[in-house]
């Protein structure tokens, strides 16, 4: 996700946050009652959101599914929480939090881009919220530094966790019944020079 900058000095309710958040003019998460403000996100950060959402797009263009990119933003109830993940998919009908159609509530993958300054909450306090989705059945986080991506897969009350290191491996979609190659993942990207890129 986009690098937050700073938390709002005051406490809004859930609902007083929607509110607000749709009179901004730029995102804002609402993570445990404090609002994150989210800054431009890098060149790479931005190309594999868009390899990653082409390439799901790509393969479920003939399916009832949809795959959002950036802006979507999703309610958890359960939690009064609203983030908004980096590419999110959705079979069948999607679910929102009211007739505006800009909340959504019942994602079944949602894909986290890390950087330095939001992977530690990406893989806690974020990854802790989006499991108390009932609709969620993966959670894939992946490094803009190095070839590296986590794949997390609901397997009953579980989470099942599969690492990728290598250029040459392929993340199954296992929910959407397709892959994405990581060298379409990371296409374009250029890495610093590092062993564990080759």
């Amino acid at each position: 996700m986009s690098l937050p900058i700073a938390a709002a000095p005051t406490h809004l309710s859930p609902a007083e946050y929607l509110a607000w958040e749709r009179k901004t003019t730029f995102k804002n998460e609402y993570l445990n009652g404090a609002i994150l403000a989210m800054s431009g996100a890098s060149e790479a950060h931005n190309l594999i959101t868009m390899n990653i959402s082409t390439g799901l797009y790509n393969q479920l263009i003939e399916r009832e599914c949809r795959v959002y990119a950036g802006a979507m933003r999703v309610g958890i109830d359960a939690a009064g929480s609203y983030l908004y993940p980096d590419v999110v998919v959705v079979y069948g009908k999607p679910r929102f939090e009211d007739d505006v159609f800009d909340t959504l509530l019942n994602p079944a993958v949602v894909v986290e881009v890390l950087s330095p300054s939001t992977e530690a909450r990406d893989r806690g306090e974020k990854f802790a919220q989006y499991r108390q989705l009932a609709s969620l059945q993966e959670y894939i986080l992946v490094s803009q530094e190095t070839v590296h991506v986590e794949h997390y897969l609901r397997q009953g009350p579980q989470w099942l966790l599969t690492e990728f290191r290598h250029i040459e491996a392929v993340l199954p979609i296992v929910s959407a019944e397709c892959e994405l190659p990581l060298q379409h993942i990371y296409r374009l990207v250029e890495f610093p020079d590092n062993p564990e890129n080759q």
